[in-house]
């Protein structure tokens, strides 16, 4: 991979950009800065600036999460150049710094494309079953995935070592280069400064559509119907917890059967079995009403007496995911409600007398914000008719999961699926972009329900794959028919 020499930027081309920059400030510095509606992104003309080039490769990787680090595998697993850019230290997105585990289920048979079943079998080398095939409870991909998030960046690492990906950390994105249709190169900030990185191909993977929105792609956000976000919340990690105590107590005491296993493997939530519990903490002053309105928590397979809290969630009538104010504040909020919770847990739950907070998040656990509108937009109707597409990336039959607005579904008939078609990832604006993970092109029902972890990561294995053949046969990324791709190279094939 290519690395040119650093030049600074030139005196005229710093104030020029700092020029944009303080105007933008001025033109936001007014007393509807905390309005729910967030300012449209701006899109600062780099193109005539004077910025170093850091690295040029075949593809550019925007966010490392679990979809745009399996684009970046796949990518160079085919045989490209890579660079993937991650604003933090460690890869994995929501998986490892979001702490949201375990990965949520597809509910649905042979839905492992290529790329997961190779992580699942990594995972079995560091001595962690992941894969629940040949228990009758669990369906192959159906059931939630425990990737243990320690272990799950270790092994990101891995891999994008041994498929030789340059991933650059502590990279923050900032604007776009374009021309004639294309992205020609990514904005980022580093400890050197300024610089961008060229490549053929771009893919999207912020899970905000950052890169797209840069560009000026079209992103709606939020619900059509209230036009807000989804709920975000910070997640915890609680140890020193005895853990069948606490089965025992929920179980046995509060007669909620609504976990069918047991530990190691052991959850509890609010239900309607444990609905009192937690209303009498907040008649003691223990807990608000706001810290308890949702409450899910996991044992951590590989993290014994360790728990991942599911929880806390803030309202998105205050906080808004498309707001940078509003996720400051939400983090602040959600730290003093994660305490009240500890407490509340170590009092009223036996097991966690000698529980303590032994991790908190790194980032915001975000079910939605910004989206794409791509060649294919997905609606609820693709959900409720179990859709299938000829250019079908991969299959769930997860529901549309909203943390804010209830909405009535039908169930899918056992068995059925719907589809993630190729041109939910594509756009017309720009030939050579693929976006993947929870910003694809979907409304705000259809999102819910293609946003889990497994759904993201085969997306970016088919980006990957995408690329690949879109470069070796000099087609544009957004011309690709899927559907006429050889499948012995397809991740996955329809079933339609």
């Amino acid at each position: 991979m290519e690395k040119s020499f650093l030049i600074p930027i030139s005196r005229r081309d710093l104030l020029k950009l700092a020029g944009l920059t303080a105007a933008g400030a001025v033109l936001s510095s007014n007393k509807n800065v905390e309005a729910a509606e967030p300012a449209k992104t701006q899109n600062f003309n780099f193109n005539g600036a004077q910025i170093p080039t850091l690295l040029r490769a075949d593809v550019c990787v925007c966010g490392g999460g679990p979809g745009g680090t399996a684009a970046a595998v796949t990518a160079a697993r085919n045989g490209l150049k890579v660079v993937l850019i991650e604003q933090g230290t460690v890869l994995g997105g929501s998986q490892t710094q979001a702490l949201v585990y375990p990965a949520m289920p597809t509910r649905i048979l042979n839905s492992d494309t290529p790329y997961i079943t190779d992580l699942n079998k990594r995972f079995a080398m560091h001595g962690v079953s992941v894969d629940f095939s040949d228990e009758p409870k669990y369906k192959n991909g159906g059931d939630a995935r425990e990737y243990t998030p320690e272990l799950l960046a270790f092994i990101y690492d891995e891999l994008c070592a041994d498929y030789k990906v340059n991933v650059l950390y502590n990279a923050t994105l900032i604007g776009t280069n374009t021309s004639g249709g294309k992205i020609t190169a990514a904005i980022i900030h580093t400890v050197e400064g300024l610089s961008k990185i060229e490549a053929n191909i771009f893919i999207d993977a912020t899970g905000d559509a950052a890169l797209s929105r840069f560009a000026g792609v079209q992103s709606p956000h939020g619900s059509e119907h209230t036009g807000r976000n989804q709920k975000m919340s910070l997640r915890f990690e609680m140890g020193g917890i005895e853990e069948m105590k606490v089965y025992k107590f929920f179980v046995k005491k509060l007669k909620d059967g609504w976990c069918e296993s047991k530990p190691p493997e052991f959850e509890f939530a609010k239900t309607t079995h444990t609905e009192q519990f937690y209303y009498e903490g907040i008649q003691r002053g223990e807990v608000t009403k706001d810290d308890v309105a949702y409450i899910q928590a996991f044992t951590i397979i590989g993290k014994p007496g360790t728990m991942s809290m599911n929880c806390p969630e803030v309202s998105p009538y205050l906080y808004s995911s498309t707001s940078a104010l509003d996720r400051s504040k939400a983090i602040q909020q959600c730290r003093i409600m994660i305490r009240r919770l500890a407490n509340f847990f170590k009092k009223n739950i036996p097991g966690f007398k000698k529980a303590y907070i032994s991790r908190e998040a790194s980032m915001l656990g975000i079910r939605e914000s910004w989206r794409i509108r791509g060649k294919y937009y997905m609606t609820e109707e693709d959900y409720f008719a179990a859709r299938k597409f000829p250019d079908a990336v991969c299959r769930s039959a997860y529901p549309i999961d909203i943390h804010d607005e209830a909405l009535k579904l039908q169930k899918l008939a056992n068995g059925e699926f719907y589809e993630i078609p190729y041109r939910a990832l594509i756009t017309n604006e720009f030939s050579n972009l693929i976006v993947v993970g929870r910003c694809i092109s979907a409304n705000f029902s259809a999102q819910a329900a293609v946003r889990i972890q497994p759904s993201c990561m085969s997306m970016g294995e088919a980006a990957g794959i995408a690329s690949a053949y879109g470069l070796k046969n000099n087609i544009a990324v957004n011309n690709i028919d899927w559907a006429s791709l050889p499948e012995n190279i397809r991740s996955y094939v329809s079933a339609g």
